[in-house]
């Protein structure tokens, strides 16, 4: 239960709330007890009418409120059957006005939780946000979105329901064993003796549900991945005829989780027949030992004794009997919360170090003596590279698949830090400039563009924060886009499904371009991403860009060599080693790896 410690500022922050609903659910339960009273006090005003009734020694002890009422209506001249009436009238306002609190106990504290639910998630995608790339390599997206929903709505129970239920379970038990004790200490040890058994087994069965809540929830995460991972490639898995292994796979977490979710099921289910078991003998025992009293005289013990204890005790039914209810949801919100408490303590690698400030940048990127491994596989992508790439330059870093690029381009963005050595902008190390100001001065085409389930026009304009359609235009038509888009019926406005899927590659490339474009930031990164365009499309993206370019730090990320740009110079990378530098002609010359690579190409565009 430690785990739910953290929730404290929330209910901190809904203390007004929270305590108003305490408030409703006290008064709530204060009339409900006094209906048993006014029914025993019936009771025995009946049975003075009767032939044979003898009168008590000592009068039972009432409520004030109670006590006030019988005084008021035993002062009335009126028959005992109008006064039964007024009793009976009395004892429904009493269920009606508890019936009202209720209502107002539940539209404070449920509606609370709520606002926590509410919070919580903010608070957990905010967080998703901050973490770093290395993260993101260790976990799947349906176990997050499993934290996300499951998870969070699980702790909802536990703010809303759980809390209201004990609150209300704990006042309604101690009025109903105080006033019960007031009547009878005696007869109440009696008829309470059986709760002792039922801790014990509260306690050992809220030890299993606890484990096997963990259990369910993790099995429930891989589920969640499972299916998103399907989703997400229902086109790879359909042209791989997969369909049955992925069935398969499916059903096998589905069954972990069947099998887990069954397997707590039935220790909950043990709950509700021990609370109605103890109840019932909770009653018989009332009945049985408060008979034997009354028909031996002993104790001062009436009917009205009697019927008051059953109508106490049939009224914690469902208080007791929602223990383990209450009890299983604390444990299920426990575990929930421990997840979350885990992802929520994940502090991420990249983050604004101390003293770092907003600066504007030039263009100047230096690395030197970069080293970077990747600390989940552990395979060095980077070795030892030293590189100045200057202001307004237009570099091209190619390479064989494997070779390091895409990693330099997330140096750069610090995506990732480098394990050894420095990256500087402008001769300032890339930790002491804040990220959003190092990221909204650099424009980044990942190699696998990523486009929301959104308009054409919301996927261009995405790094900006504002929407000028002319803008939007002038972007799709440098990425050589523009008449694409026009050709669909709803032109920008096109909405092009999840991940682009109603897109090409080639298009979805040129949308990605066309982003990075709109943003229009001094440092411009292109990683490898004319891969999915023809020939002519790349020629006239590359003609579009040469002006565009004019005064901008460019660097261009490829495993072909293209030298339409006329690059300041090429960056050549093998297994994450600086091999050769220089620009075309120098390389051609050195016939080294770029040499081989060019021809390697040139032979490969005439056999097609």
């Amino acid at each position: 239960m430690k785990h739910l410690k953290a929730l404290n500022k929330y209910f901190w922050k809904y203390r007004v709330r929270l305590s108003i609903g305490v408030l409703f659910i006290i008064i709530s339960n204060y009339f409900g007890v006094l209906a048993p009273q006014i029914t025993g006090f019936i009771l025995d005003f009946v049975q003075r009418h009767l032939p044979g009734y003898k009168p008590r020694a000592k009068q039972p002890s009432y409520d004030i409120v109670v006590q006030k009422f019988i005084h008021w209506i035993e002062g009335l001249q009126y028959t005992p059957i109008q006064i039964v009436l007024i009793c009976g009238i009395v004892i429904l306002a009493t269920a009606l006005v508890r019936g009202f609190f209720m209502f107002l106990m539940r539209q404070t504290i449920i509606v609370m939780s709520r606002h926590i639910e509410y919070d919580q998630k903010n608070e957990v995608y905010e967080h998703y946000q901050k973490l770093d790339a290395t993260f993101y390599k260790t976990h799947s997206t349906g176990d997050l979105m499993s934290r996300m929903a499951e998870d969070v709505s699980r702790v909802r129970m536990f703010t809303g329901p759980a809390i209201m239920y004990f609150i209300n379970l704990a006042t309604l038990i101690s009025m109903s064993v105080y006033f019960m004790l007031k009547r009878d200490v005696e007869l109440t040890l009696y008829v309470l003796s059986p709760l002792p058994i039922l801790a014990a087994t509260i306690y050992f069965v809220n030890t299993i549900i606890h484990r096997k809540s963990e259990a369910v929830q993790a099995a429930l995460g891989q589920l969640t991945t499972t299916a998103q991972q399907a989703y997400s490639g229902i086109r790879v898995i359909k042209s791989f005829v997969q369909e049955d292994a992925m069935q398969r796979a499916f059903e096998d977490s589905s069954e972990k989780y069947r099998s887990g979710a069954v397997g707590l099921a039935k220790v909950e289910a043990l709950y509700f027949p021990s609370m109605t078991l103890l109840i019932g003998l909770s009653t018989l025992l009332t009945i049985m030992i408060g008979g034997i009293y009354y028909l031996n005289g002993n104790k001062d013990i009436g009917l009205d004794t009697i019927v008051e204890f059953v109508i106490y005790i049939n009224m914690l039914t469902f208080p007791v009997s929602a223990i383990g209810w209450t009890a299983s949801m604390m444990q299920r919100g426990a575990a929930s919360q421990k997840r979350l408490n885990e992802f929520l303590e994940t502090r991420p690698q990249i983050q604004d170090a101390a003293g770092s400030e907003a600066r504007s940048l030039n263009g100047d990127i230096k690395l030197q003596n970069v080293s970077f491994t990747y600390s989940h596989t552990g395979i060095e992508a980077i070795k030892n590279l030293s590189l100045h790439i200057r202001p307004g330059e237009r570099v091209a870093v190619v390479g064989r698949t494997g070779s390091g690029k895409t990693t330099l381009a997330q140096l750069i963005l610090r995506l990732y830090e480098a394990t050894e050595g420095a990256v500087l902008l402008d001769d300032v190390a890339i930790e002491r400039i804040q990220l959003d100001s190092l990221r909204n001065q650099m424009s980044y085409v990942p190699q696998d563009g990523f486009l929301f389930s959104d308009s054409i026009a919301n996927n261009i304009s995405f790094g900006t924060r504002w929407h000028d359609p002319e803008k939007v235009r002038q972007a799709a038509q440098l990425a050589a886009v523009a008449k694409d888009i026009e050709g669909f019926a709803k032109g920008y406005e096109t909405e092009i499904g999840e991940r682009g899927v109603t897109l090409s590659g080639g298009q979805k490339q040129r949308i990605s371009i066309a982003r990075a474009l709109l943003k229009e930031a001094p440092v411009m990164i292109f990683d490898d991403c004319l891969s999915a365009v023809d020939a002519r499309t790349e020629k006239e993206i590359i003609t579009n860009l040469t002006g565009y370019l004019r005064g901008k730090t460019a660097v261009f990320i490829t495993h072909r060599v293209f030298n339409l740009f006329g690059f300041d110079k090429i960056v050549v990378l093998d297994e994450g080693e600086l091999k050769e530098i220089g620009t075309h002609q120098d390389l051609m010359e050195l016939r080294g790896l770029y040499y081989q690579m060019y021809q390697r190409q040139l032979q490969e565009e005439e056999a097609e």
